[in-house]
C-alpha cells in the first residue's frame, strides 16, 4: 500500500508519528465514454459561458455564486489563509463510548501505521484504546479539508474513520413517525422469533459482488469473440496482440489512469511552482 499522509496523532503530551493509507477500494468496471460509431474516446473540454473560448486550467478558479447571480472568485491565497490547526496532526479531542459514534457519520476509512520511532507508543495507545471499548473522538486535516474523525481498533491496527458533521445528516422527517401505529404485543414476540431463527455471524467472505463478474464476463466475452472497435489513429503495433484476459486488460486499464494521473499532479506542480515564484518575484519587487 501507499500512504497517503503522514503526520501524527496527538492526545495530551502524547505524540505518535503516523502515515495513513487507504483502508478500502472501489473494484467497480471503469468505462469511457466513446461514440457509438467509431469508439472514438469522447474528450470533455471546459470553456467559458461568456465568450465561449476554450480555458486552460491554470486561469480557473473557484467561484461560490450568490442568490443575485453575482460571483465571489476565490484565489490561491484566498484559501492558503484559511485556518487549519490539525494539518499533519490527527488531534485526538476525547475518547467516548463506540455505540455513541452512530455509522450514518462514517464517511471514509484509513489504515494508520507507526513510524519506527512511534510503534512502542502506538502499540501502548492501541492496546489501552481496544480495552476501553471506546473510540477517540478527533479532529484531522486531508487534502486541505478539516474532518470530524473517530479513532478504533481493527485486526491490531489503529483506523481512522473521517466522519460527517452534525450538519451534514439529514434529519428523518417522514408522515407515519407522527402517526400512533399499533404493534400487538405477539406480532412483536413473532417478529422478534424470526429475528433469532435467522441470526447468525457476519462472515464478510461469503459475500460477492454478481453484478460485477456478470459484467466481467460481459466485457471478457466480448474480448475473446474479438467483438473490439479499434478507433482510427490508434497506435497498435502489430506484434502487440490486445490482452485476452480481463484481468490484464484491468490491469492495463488501471495503469492507464495512473499515468495520466502523474501527468496531471506534474501539471499542477509545475503550475503551483510557477505562482510561488511569481509571488516571490512581486515581493520582492514590493520590498526593493
Amino acid at each position: 500500500m501507499r500512504s497517503i499522509w503522514a503526520g501524527a496523532i496527538s492526545f495530551g503530551l502524547v505524540v505518535i508519528p503516523v502515515k495513513l493509507y487507504a483502508a478500502t477500494e472501489q473494484r467497480d468496471i471503469t468505462f469511457r465514454q466513446v461514440h457509438r460509431k467509431d469508439g472514438a474516446r469522447i474528450q470533455f473540454r471546459r470553456f467559458c459561458t461568456l465568450d465561449g473560448e476554450e480555458v486552460p486550467y491554470s486561469d480557473i478558479a473557484k467561484g461560490y455564486e450568490l442568490p443575485t447571480g453575482e460571483m465571489v472568485v476565490l484565489t490561491d491565497e484566498d484559501l492558503a489563509d484559511l485556518p487549519l490547526v490539525t494539518a499533519h496532526r490527527i488531534e485526538v479531542l476525547h475518547f467516548a463510548p463506540a455505540a455513541q459514534v452512530e455509522p450514518i457519520y462514517a464517511n471514509k476509512s484509513y489504515y494508520t501505521e507507526p513510524e519506527p520511532t512511534g510503534t512502542r507508543a502506538y502499540v501502548l495507545f492501541r492496546d489501552a484504546l481496544e480495552a476501553s471499548g471506546k473510540v477517540a473522538v478527533a479532529k484531522v486535516a486531508l487534502r486541505q479539508r478539516e474532518a470530524l474523525a473517530a479513532l478504533r481498533v481493527r485486526e491490531g491496527v489503529i483506523t481512522l474513520e473521517t466522519l460527517l458533521w452534525p450538519d451534514e445528516v439529514r434529519q428523518p422527517d417522514f408522515a407515519f413517525l407522527d402517526e400512533d401505529v399499533e404493534v400487538r404485543s405477539q406480532e412483536l414476540k413473532m417478529a422478534a422469533s424470526l429475528i433469532d431463527t435467522m441470526t447468525e455471524d457476519f462472515e464478510p467472505d461469503q459475500y460477492h459482488d454478481a453484478y460485477r463478474e456478470a459484467l466481467e464476463a460481459v466485457v471478457q466475452a466480448k474480448v475473446e469473440g474479438n467483438d473490439v472497435v479499434r478507433p482510427d489513429g490508434l497506435d497498435l503495433p502489430e506484434a502487440r496482440k490486445p490482452p485476452a484476459d480481463l484481468t490484464e486488460i484491468l490491469r492495463a486499464s488501471v495503469a492507464a489512469l495512473k499515468s495520466e494521473r502523474g501527468q496531471g499532479d506534474a501539471a499542477k506542480e509545475d503550475q503551483a511552482k510557477e505562482g510561488k515564484d511569481a509571488k516571490t518575484r512581486t515581493r520582492r519587487k514590493a520590498s526593493a
